[in-house]
């Protein structure tokens, strides 16, 4: 993007590099809260959605043993 202008070259040059600058730090931002989010649910006890999918089947299997169980028992 050469013009004519020299100082219009630079203000384009400068532009680009703050574009660059914004866009570095909302990525560094983003990047911050979720390490700070994931301490915060550290401290928190809580646990991610994959770790709960993966109890909940745990728990929906060893419900179904324990009725099989149950039921051959009685049976």
């Amino acid at each position: 993007m050469q013009s004519q202008n020299p100082f219009l070259d630079e203000m384009a040059k400068l532009t680009q590099a703050a574009v660059g600058l914004a866009q570095a730090a909302g990525e560094e931002a983003k990047t911050a809260f979720r390490a700070q989010s994931d301490r915060w649910a550290a401290d928190l006890d809580l646990i991610r959605r994959e770790e709960f999918e993966v109890l909940k089947a745990e728990v929906a299997t060893l419900r179904a043993e324990i009725a099989a169980l149950k039921s051959s028992k009685d049976g």
